[in-house]
């Protein structure tokens, strides 16, 4: 079948002249009615509950297996190797994964491709617990790297390129490094710095860039991590670009090292991915990729005019922050994303938590991400920007008063996140003996899994980490806050997994534990 493939610099082309081949081939097997002797057992909708048909209607018949002739199995290319193909013209990577499991898949896989006895690797401290759980499957030897932490906001932004070259120097025998870009919180970092810092070394760059799907379709935008010279690109497509939930791509640079190329990276995807993805998540990726090319950049340009008006509306009418391009330069920030909405509530004097509260009390508004200081508002390419925006500033009005009502003085700094301190690899810690213990009562102990408050996701304590009293603090007082903590904590006793035996042994990674 003929596919259209379009770069971001050709001009913009109707949806309709713009293929999806993969979603176009599972819609025709809807269409001809065929003989459904296989899975799933509901038959495209024939041998469905009321409720499921009532929810889901037509959308049943395009959930199809895998391995079915004209649609990922056939002579040539099939539908799904062209979708594939063509999303990689688009990000312009060298090859594209479709993934069925979120960015999830993504991190878990890079770390299994890349695992070998002993093989280490350096990790920025804040990245998404998904790799922290790739670096446990791998069994690989990570050496952690600060990013720069506001202390102000109380957040964690992103690794400058100086210390990134100083944490590979110190490891010279590391295959690959990991950080992140952009931040939840919108920051970007110095990619093609890092890029630079890897490659010098013969060093692997692989960007987390879950958040960063919509950059390459505006120049405004700060620049895309393949075009900054990544290695691997996680992209999280379905935040932004609008494909279904659990839906990720999994992008492969232009530059090929030994250490990890395609067939490792597919090897260790066939180890990590079900036998059943599902056509609706993998159709859902190649229709929003057809989506992009036809208008990427006209909905781009439409949201970022809409948004900048939003952000200009809570300082003027609100007298709040909104962060944005004043926080390029410090922190390890070299840009952001001017589609993200932050909102720093510190001026008012209330917890982020109870304006949320108020919020959703209020005006039934659901927010992405909560923190003491700062609320994240979340919007995706091809939504009406200036109606959401409205909406939220009218809620908050109810929430927070007028103009001017805020208490005088100065702002006290949020509570910014901690860590525990590394003694030895994530690996041997998940596999050691281990007990479960109060938190209370877990100071001095290490790790035997991880702790993540969520969201953002990231981990604050991994396996083989001691914990320190001001972890168990911050992590309790968390939890009282109504946060989620997911990984080894047991929210009905209030206990995690521990080392049965503890440990004395000298920690084998640097980490400042001075702000974070």
């Amino acid at each position: 079948m003929a596919t259209t493939i379009i770069s971001p610099a050709e001009p913009e082309r109707s949806p309709a002249s713009v293929a999806a081949p993969y979603l176009e081939a599972v819609q025709r097997y809807a269409r001809r009615d065929a003989g459904r002797f296989h899975v799933p057992g509901h038959k495209g909708g024939s041998g469905a509950g009321e409720q499921l048909t009532s929810a889901l209607g037509s959308g049943l018949a395009l959930d199809v297996p895998s391995c079915i002739e004209g649609i990922d199995l056939g002579h040539g290319e099939t539908p799904l190797q062209a979708a594939q193909r063509c999303a990689a013209a688009t990000w312009g990577a060298r090859r594209t994964w479709f993934l069925v499991n979120g960015a999830s898949e993504a991190s878990h896989a890079i770390c299994l491709a890349l695992a070998r006895p002993g093989t280490e690797v350096v990790v920025q401290r804040n990245v998404h617990a998904s790799t922290i759980h790739g670096l446990v499957l791998g069994g690989l030897r990570p050496t952690f790297v600060m990013p720069g932490v506001d202390e102000d906001l109380g957040i964690a932004h992103c690794v400058h390129p100086d210390d990134l070259a100083d944490t590979l120097d110190r490891t010279p025998g590391a295959a690959a490094a990991f950080v992140v870009s952009p931040t939840y919180f919108g920051a970007t970092a110095d990619v093609h710095g890092l890029a630079q810092v890897c490659h010098d070394r013969g060093v692997v760059l692989v960007v987390d860039e879950a958040w960063g799907a919509h950059l390459r379709f505006d120049a405004r935008l700060p620049e895309d991590a393949l075009a900054a010279g990544a290695d691997v690109v996680i992209s999280g497509t379905h935040k932004l670009i609008g494909s279904l939930t659990q839906s990720a791509m999994l992008h492969l640079g232009a530059r090929r090292w030994p250490q990890l190329d395609e067939a490792a990276i597919s090897r260790a995807l066939a180890l990590v991915r079900t036998t059943s993805p599902s056509s609706l998540l993998l159709g859902s990726l190649d229709a929003a990729r057809a989506h992009v090319d036809a208008r990427g950049a006209a909905l781009l340009d439409s949201a970022l005019a809409q948004m900048q008006e939003v952000k200009q509306r809570l300082r003027d009418v609100l007298g709040l922050r909104v962060l944005g391009d004043e926080l390029v330069g410090s922190h390890g920030v070299a840009g952001f994303d001017g589609l993200r909405l932050a909102i720093d509530i510190g001026p008012t004097g209330l917890d982020g938590d109870v304006v949320a509260a108020d919020l959703l009390r209020v005006a039934d508004i659901n927010l992405e991400l909560v923190t003491s200081r700062i609320l994240i508002a979340h919007v995706g390419i091809a939504e009406p920007v200036l109606a959401g925006g409205t909406r939220l500033i009218r809620a908050l009005q109810k929430v927070l008063g007028t103009t001017g009502s805020y208490p005088a003085g100065d702002v006290a700094p949020a509570q910014a996140a901690c860590f525990g301190e590394a003694v030895m690899s994530p690996r041997e810690a998940f596999f050691a003996e281990h007990e479960a213990v109060a938190l209370a009562d877990a100071a001095g102990r290490i790790s035997a899994d991880s702790i993540a408050v969520y969201p953002p996701g990231i981990a604050n304590l991994l396996p083989g980490e001691r914990i320190t009293p001001r972890l168990v603090q911050y992590l309790l007082e968390m939890s009282l806050r109504g946060c989620p903590l997911r990984g080894t904590w047991d929210e009905a006793t209030r206990s995690v997994r521990v080392l049965r035996r503890p440990l004395t042994a000298r920690p084998q990674h640097a980490l400042s534990q001075e702000t974070i």
